[in-house]
């Protein structure tokens, strides 16, 4: 009598299993499709990111290597296939063109270039600053103290990882506009400060001992 209860209960149970089957069955076969679908695509798009990013990497490369060899339009021409480059090798490309610009004499070109990667914010604040750093020193051959200031007074607080360097750029400006007022304020901004790197802290003084020679220190010039 048992196995008759038995037979019945499974009979039952495949008649639920069929009922659930014929259901959900579609839903369970697509669902799984859509699972292989979305696996196969995000390893395709692995594999084809990988690829970009090698392929980005090699032409960045070449860029460089045509560059030390003195043939920076063909490095810039290298450099201009890498604006919808995948990772970081756009901004990188973007400023090894400027300096490559500047490189070849073009630097108003190369000017503006820094200037607009400065600008763009869409990159990280550390990388815009360091395009108006290389925009303020390009800028001291070819405009004044207050072109130079424009770009990089901004850099020059406590928490900027490249304040020595525009502070020294802006004193350096300064000194080229015989505005030795502000090429003390920079300069002590370096010689008074922590952290100063070395060759810059050495550059600081050098420069401060010439202005020193020029007009006296501040202490000889309250005792005249």
């Amino acid at each position: 009598m048992s196995d008759i209860f038995r037979e019945v209960d499974e009979e039952i149970r495949r008649e639920r299993y069929k009922s659930l089957w014929d259901r959900f069955g579609p839903y369970v076969i697509a669902v799984a499709v859509l699972i292989v679908v979305a696996t196969a695509g995000y390893r395709g798009w692995q594999y084809w990111q990988t690829t970009a990013a090698r392929e980005a990497g090699d032409r960045f490369i070449q860029a460089i290597n045509l560059s030390d060899e003195d043939q920076q339009q063909e490095a810039i021409a290298r450099l201009e296939g890498l604006s919808d480059a995948t990772g970081g090798y756009p901004l990188l490309s973007r400023m090894r063109k400027a300096t490559d610009l500047a490189l070849s004499g073009q630097k108003e070109e190369a000017l503006a270039e820094f200037d607009a990667v400065a600008a763009d914010g869409s990159y990280d604040g550390v990388y815009r600053d360091l395009a108006a750093l290389r925009a303020g020193y390009l800028a001291m051959e070819s405009e004044d103290y207050a072109g130079v200031a424009d770009r990089l007074e901004a850099l020059t607080g406590e928490d900027n990882p490249w304040r020595f360097l525009a502070r020294e750029a802006l004193a350096f400006a300064a000194w080229k506009d015989g505005d030795n007022a502000n090429v003390r304020k920079w300069l002590d901004g370096i010689v008074e400060a922590e952290g100063v790197p070395a060759e810059v802290e050495s550059r600081a003084n050098l420069l401060l001992e010439l202005l020193n020679a020029a007009e006296g220190t501040p202490e000889e010039g309250k005792n005249s």
